[in-house]
């Protein structure tokens, strides 16, 4: 019983922190701060009462539609602050009781919940969200790493290598291509999921990565809403790859392997 309360508490949590993210998602587009300034319509500009800034449920008593202009809202709302909810579930799930990799994990996804909705919208990763990432990642495997001792520096080396490789492969793709097939943002990307991740996690959620974007490019293609010449924005692919790493990259692995036993 105290658990369920405990998830539920997490999950309510996960809508507030979605909402926010929304707000700093269409701030950041807007060149706006999201540190101050009340939250308003993007069509009419009126600013939102009380009433209105419940998480997913004032958008279904409002009927999707904005309170003053009766202009529809945007799906991206309510399916960011469900995702996050459900997100911050698994995380707690994933990282309790550890409190420092709890807060570590749900602050990075945060991050990349930022990162996969502008990218899906505007087709560009903000330094404004990537660099702070990658900053927290870097000082939490140096600091907030409890099995660091001296003379022992993998804690520490396997998430570097494991960035480095991926941005170093992501890289040359950007220069093999010259822009084309990817961009600069993805390499800065796979930086981020290498220290986030760290090795072998990190080869799964690229393989995923490529995987999903492949199934998904050649979908597009089919139904006629894509050419081969149209851009797609690949982060989404790498942020969807990195979460499935996250949670079920062992079991992965560990699948593979025994398929090599098993002969």
């Amino acid at each position: 019983m105290f658990i369920n309360f405990f998830y539920l508490a997490i999950f309510l949590f996960g809508l507030v922190v979605g909402s926010f993210l929304n707000c700093v998602i269409y701030r950041l587009e807007k060149k706006e701060s999201f540190l101050k300034g009340r939250s308003y319509c993007p069509n009419c500009k009126h600013q939102l009462s009380w009433q209105d800034l419940f998480p997913i449920f004032s958008f279904i008593e409002l009927g999707g539609r904005c309170r003053y202009c009766r202009e529809k809202i945007s799906w991206q709302y309510p399916l960011v602050e469900l995702t996050t909810g459900v997100l911050f579930i698994a995380v707690f799930r994933l990282a309790f009781p550890g409190f420092l990799l709890l807060a570590f994990y749900l602050l990075i996804s945060s991050f990349l919940i930022i990162i996969f909705v502008y990218d899906l919208k505007y087709y560009l990763i903000p330094d404004e969200v990537i660099f702070p990432a990658i900053i927290i990642s870097f000082l939490y495997q140096i600091f907030g790493n409890w099995k660091l001792e001296i003379g022992n520096l993998l804690p520490i080396l396997n998430p570097l290598f494991s960035a480095l490789g991926a941005s170093l492969f992501f890289l040359t793709i950007f220069l093999v291509s010259r822009g084309k097939w990817l961009g600069f943002g993805d390499v800065k990307l796979g930086f981020l999921m290498g220290l986030f991740l760290g090795f072998p996690n990190i080869i799964v959620a690229l393989f995923l990565s490529f995987l999903i974007g492949a199934i998904i490019g050649l979908g597009l293609i089919l139904s006629g809403k894509k050419s081969l010449k149209s851009e797609v924005p690949f982060g989404p692919f790498l942020i969807t790859g990195t979460f499935i790493a996250l949670f079920f990259g062992e079991k992965i692995i560990n699948w593979y392997f025994s398929l090599f036993l098993l002969k």
